[in-house]
């Protein structure tokens, strides 16, 4: 993952000793120079039980000072096992009830409407009969979001009661509980990404916009800018009010969109872990991971005052390529995409191994269906 990859340059940089973790050797981050250690786990999705078994092994075996869970497939299972874990470790993460509030989409909407965050109309179903009654209320498109999921895995958009009814099946089966939502027409995307201490109180955050995204109809972005300006100031506002009331700690980011109606902001979701475009951070001048791994270590840090504006970075491997080959074949989006003099997620010429960690793991899943399912996703 690149969010991984960022957090072993990032410690490594500092000559911390990093062990990582995943569940191939084919693995991007495990090529960095910087990484001290690998390890293969079983697969947590697979087999969440052994997953733990494996982490606790390796944990009683060696002094490791804090686990930093990256992964989606990780997080649950880490929390569900905080309290084991904690005997051996610090983990990065806030307690387990604080954490679901960020996990759980149905719940941070909750808290987000109850302190007046603003956000697409938003439905609550528990039942088909429940959709039945709200696909004839909200007007079209639709959303239909899985409460559970990331990098838009899941969602639906919905173009009349009858699509709603089959989206909502789908979904439900596949994912558990969903979210409904009117669509919001696509503005612009910022994301603010933050640091808080135990107390919830702000000591680093960065606002990006998106340029470009893969999936093109909204996803993780393949590139995008450190921006400091109104419009991200008061979404910085907005999101550190919400996470204050969810009582975080620790890192998180907190996507929204640019309502293209009216050009207010929308709330789509919090990420409750390090996220995809973290090596921006980093080069804007905030080091997210380090100020986290001090925090945890230390209980606190002084606060970061300030980022720099106008930086850039893209996710050519795979991400732009994909955003390329989905997006419309026009000149322009061909002069963006060869330009090649941004910094990126994964090339360096510093550190190329990575390079050839994702080239090694592409190999590994070419042949793997669900891989693809997952790569192509629209």
């Amino acid at each position: 993952m690149r969010s991984s990859l960022a957090v072993i340059r990032s410690l490594g940089k500092r000559e911390l000793d990093v062990t990582a973790g995943e569940e191939t050797r084919y693995a991007t981050g495990a090529f960095s120079r910087y990484c001290s250690r690998r390890l293969v786990y079983p697969s947590p999705k697979k087999d969440e039980e052994r997953f733990v078994r494996f982490l606790l092994d390796t944990l009683r075996s060696g002094k490791i000072d804090v686990l930093f869970p990256v992964a989606d497939a990780c997080l649950k299972p880490i929390v569900d096992h905080e309290e084991e874990i904690s005997r051996y470790t610090r983990i990065a993460l806030p307690p387990r009830d604080v954490f679901m509030k960020g996990y759980d989409k149905g719940a941070t909407l909750r808290i987000a409407l109850d302190n007046g965050i603003p956000c697409p109309r938003t439905f609550f179903p528990e039942n088909a009969d429940d959709v039945a009654g709200i696909a004839g209320e909200i007007d079209y498109p639709a959303v239909v979001k899985p409460r559970v999921s990331s990098g838009r895995r899941g969602v639906r958009v919905c173009r009349d009661p009858e699509d709603l009814v089959r989206a909502y099946e789908a979904s439900a089966s596949e994912f558990g509980p969903v979210v409904v939502q009117e669509f919001i027409p696509n503005g612009g995307e910022l994301g603010v990404y933050t640091l808080l201490n135990a107390r919830s109180e702000p000591r680093a955050v960065t606002v990006q916009r998106r340029i470009r995204s893969y999936p093109v109809s909204g996803g993780a972005s393949t590139f995008r800018e450190t921006v400091k300006d109104d419009r991200s100031r008061e979404a910085a506002g907005i999101a550190l009010h919400l996470l204050e009331a969810m009582r975080w700690s620790g890192v998180a980011m907190v996507e929204f969109r640019i309502d293209a109606r009216d050009g207010s902001l929308k709330l789509m979701e919090v990420n409750p872990r390090f996220w995809g475009s973290l090596h921006l951070s980093i080069l804007s001048g905030v080091d997210f991971p380090y100020l986290l791994y001090r925090m945890v270590m230390n209980g606190d840090v002084e606060p970061v005052p300030d980022y720099q504006e106008g930086v850039q970075c893209r996710w050519l491997l795979p991400g732009d390529i994909l955003w390329y080959l989905s997006a419309p074949k026009t000149l322009q989006n061909l002069k963006e995409f060869l330009r090649f003099d941004t910094s990126d997620d994964i090339l360096s010429l510093h550190d190329p191994g990575p390079t050839l960690g994702f080239a090694l793991a592409t190999a590994r899943y070419a042949l793997d269906p669900e891989m693809w399912r997952f790569v192509l996703r629209r």
